[in-house]
């Protein structure tokens, strides 16, 4: 039987299985980014029988790693709790669905706003490609955006795509979902040190490799960084993702930034500067410094860093705020223990001892020694919608949300947990701080007129959060005094069954005026424009786009357009307008 020499055989890997590395892209069409090195696809009629055999055994070696998976799953595990249990976690309107290319949309009630003509809205949030076989929340879940864009004549075209990130092709490639989460994968001592090594065994093997790939799911938000847009989680950096003219959503990559310290990950809540197109941003890490503020200039790059030592421990900082002065660090009770890992819990946990605390800074500081501190008992800043400064920069004001029960924040992040409402006034002169609840709801999701980013806003719009689902949205008014509801000047429960997700607000063409204007009609049209979100109509299993206007006192439908297929619940949503699609690389 003739045999082919092994240097020809050695030579001609690449074009037999289009093996590819980080170095080496046979395929000019191919993303680099996009591609596992591991990644093996058979494009020849014709093998080898020694590359046969060699395949044969990786099929088999995958197959024994997720039986063993499994194996962990059924028999390893401790009786799951509901926060983690996929049977609960993915019920309802909660289950993911489907991919969907782009597909043309009908208007059911109304007409779509002039303002939203060229534009498009797109939300990401969770959606796992694979049935969870064990311990899963709501954070794990494969990125995927749901986009409806609006052509020149309002037709809209509605598209599902996976964001594809390092951890959805690596699952997709051995046909599990493998990859461990921080905050479900360590249920009991026996599980964890079996997944633990299970997972070793696989970045051995060359089968995983998230030291210099990543993990993260990008399932967290959107954001225009450099006129590029980005997917984000705070567990990885961010993805590249790429809208086509036909209202498709295409990958391109993971992006450090041209980054010339180390970057492996960075908040999902980067604060733009509209007039300048800077982004401020941050990282945590397990180690000291324990976060690193940093900047983006407007092309995309990377700037020097501000490592921040007077954070003792690890902190889940999900958001901070940013004036035109300074930079707001919260520092919550809601840590992150590694030792926990070795007692078979999470290491994400809460020190109930602990008082939360405000770190502020000068934005163009060069070291932390500019930095102080102040507590805040009870603070557990969860998002931050906007934030200025008043009284020539002696007064910062933000508007959040405060998670109240941060004890119970991860287990309810799906439920009903209890999330205030708040504006924070601190002096910088006095080194004080003011908190006033501003509605006795349940608030969160959060969005305000860009326009008025990092500068005294009057409204706010807020999702109410209920049992299982957002409920409807509340319009309140800053310039009102007094604790309660009485900032609550608009309101909208939903229809029974309906479940809606994060507004966002787009502005009218009439609102729409100079500098000079808006100076002297200030708050006068900070208010004229429209309110879009997903609503899912649990009854008949349908999922609508919803126009609302922002100035009705009841924030009534202007449009609604029926969706083609269930958008699940996610988490954050962008409006982008046309000048900012036509800006995108």
């Amino acid at each position: 039987m003739n045999t082919l020499p092994s240097s020809h055989l050695l030579s001609n890997i690449p074009q037999l299985f289009n093996i590819t590395s980080k170095n080496s892209f046979p395929n000019p069409n191919v993303n680099r980014r996009n591609i596992i090195s591991t990644d093996i696809i058979i494009s020849s009629p014709s093998f080898p029988r020694k590359l046969l055999k060699c395949n044969v055994q990786r099929f088999n070696l995958v197959t024994i790693l997720n039986a063993l998976d499994e194996f962990i799953c059924k028999f390893l595990d401790s009786p799951l709790p509901t926060c983690v249990d996929p049977g609960h976690v993915l019920a309802g309107n909660f289950a993911p669905t489907d991919e969907l290319p782009p597909t043309l949309c009908d208007t059911i009630e109304g007409s779509i706003p002039s303002c939203l003509e060229g534009g498009a809205y797109i939300r990401n949030g969770p959606n796992p490609q694979f049935i969870p076989r064990g311990p899963y929340h709501f954070f794990d879940g494969d990125g995927m955006l749901h986009m409806i864009k609006f052509s020149k004549g309002n037709e809209a075209t509605f598209c599902s795509r996976y964001v594809e990130t390092y951890k959805y092709l690596a699952e997709r490639e051995v046909g599990y979902p493998f990859v461990p989460s921080i905050f479900a994968s360590f249920n009991g001592v026996p599980a964890t040190v079996a997944r633990l090594g299970l997972n070793m065994a696989r970045v051995i093997l060359g089968q995983f490799d998230p030291m210099n790939r990543g993990f993260g799911v990008a399932n967290t938000s959107l954001s225009v960084i450099g006129n590029r847009l980005y997917a984000l989680c705070e567990s990885d950096l961010p993805y590249e993702v790429k809208l086509t003219s036909e209202g498709d959503i295409l990958t391109v990559g993971r992006s450090d930034f041209c980054s010339v310290e180390p970057l492996l990950r960075m908040t999902a809540h980067p604060k733009v500067d509209r007039e300048t197109g800077e982004v401020c941003a941050y990282k945590y890490d397990v180690v000291p410094p324990y976060i690193t503020f940093f900047c983006i200039d407007s092309d995309g790059r990377k700037q020097r860093e501000l490592p921040i030592y007077s954070m003792k421990e690890m902190t889940i900082i999900h958001d901070f705020a940013v004036t035109k002065s300074y930079v707001v660090f919260p520092d919550l009770q809601l840590v992150v223990n590694p030792w926990k890992i070795l007692r078979g819990k999470s290491p994400v946990g809460v020190d109930a001892c602990k008082v939360p605390r405000l770190g502020i800074v000068p934005k163009d500081a060069t070291d932390e020694f500019g930095l102080w501190w102040i507590d805040c008992p009870g603070l557990n800043l969860l998002h931050c919608f906007n934030a200025w400064e008043e009284d020539d920069g002696d007064t910062i004001v933000m508007i959040v949300s405060n998670s109240a029960s941060v004890e119970h924040v991860l287990e309810k992040i799906q439920s009903s947990p209890e999330l205030t409402m708040e504006k924070v006034t601190i002096s910088v002169r006095r080194k004080t701080m003011e908190r006033r609840r501003l509605c006795s709801r349940s608030l969160d999701f959060a969005t305000i007129n860009p326009a008025y980013a990092t500068k005294k806003t009057r409204y706010v719009y807020a999702g109410m959060v209920g049992e299982m689902r957002w409920e409807g949205v509340v319009k309140l008014d800053l310039l009102l005094s007094g604790d309660g509801d009485e900032c609550t000047v608009a309101s909208r429960v939903y229809e029974p069954g309906w479940c809606g997700g994060e507004p966002f607000f787009v502005a009218s063409n009439r609102s729409t005026t100079t500098d000079e204007e808006e100076e002297e009609d200030e708050d006068e049209d900070e208010d004229d424009g429209y309110l879009v979100t997903y609503v899912h109509d649990d009854k008949c299993n349908e999922s609508m786009f919803l126009v609302m206007d922002a100035q009705s006192p009841t924030l009534e439908t202007v449009a609604a357009v029926k969706l083609p297929h269930r958008v699940p619940n996610g988490i954050h949503a962008i409006f982008l307008l046309p000048t900012q699609l036509d800006a995108l690389h």
